[in-house]
């Protein structure tokens, strides 16, 4: 089970939930960026499916103890945020996790919904990243301006989204890789949310299973 934690951010304390693996051999870390709902439960509960793959995995309080119980009350943290604050926020966890016991100085970012946004904007301006892995989500950044993320890229995207479109996911991977570097693009027949195992409105199984296993496979290879 997760655990909560404190580390130094530019802005201070910022609080997270964090989970171990098993053993006590040093390990890839993976920073965890919440959907627009904060850090709630379906969150805490990814953090501990990371560790019990074998990962050191944070997932940094991005609202800063602030958690929406429905939609409405998410899209209005999310539009609260400052996001320039919240990636060096990714930047703090992804630090931290460099200097826990257990890392083995890897760390890939990996996140959902408005998370996978951060998850792109963290890869083009958090310095020291291993990989990153996007989950429908996109940033308020030109896929011309994307194309300079030199880190590994895995994205998943689905064929029914009107907020995070494969298309532009496309683009920006054509963009990423003329540009000298590799991101692999996967889009499931579903809908945005596809991951969201505690929400069955949203849930759909087939593609999470797929996407969880080529996600697991792919930070193995880069974290080690």
């Amino acid at each position: 089970m997760s655990t909560m934690v404190k580390f130094s951010s530019k802005a201070g304390q910022l609080g997270g939930a964090i989970t171990e693996p098993a053993g006590t051999g040093h390990v890839g870390g993976v920073v965890v960026i919440q959907e627009w709902h904060g850090l709630n439960d379906q969150m805490k509960g990814k953090v501990d499916r990371f560790a019990k793959e074998g990962f050191l995995a944070l997932c940094p309080d991005l609202y800063h103890g602030k958690v929406a119980t429905n939609d409405q009350d998410a899209a209005s943290l999310m539009n609260q945020l400052d996001w320039g604050h919240a990636v060096a926020d990714i930047g703090a966890a992804a630090a931290h996790l460099r200097g826990h016991a257990r890392s083995n100085g890897k760390v890939g970012v990996l996140g959902f919904c408005m998370g996978g946004a951060l998850t792109f904007a963290a890869a083009l301006n958090v310095d020291g990243l291993a990989c990153a892995v996007p989950f429908y989500g996109l940033p308020q950044i030109p896929p011309d301006k994307l194309a300079n993320i030199k880190i590994p890229v895995q994205a998943h995207f689905a064929k029914t989204d009107e907020w995070a479109k494969a298309a532009v996911a496309e683009e920006i991977q054509k963009k990423i890789r003329a540009a000298g570097g590799h991101m692999e693009l996967f889009v499931y027949d579903a809908g945005h949310a596809f991951m969201r195992e505690t929400d069955p409105s949203k849930y759909d199984p087939t593609s999470a299973k797929l996407a969880w296993e080529r996600s697991l496979d792919f930070l193995r290879k880069q974290l080690g």
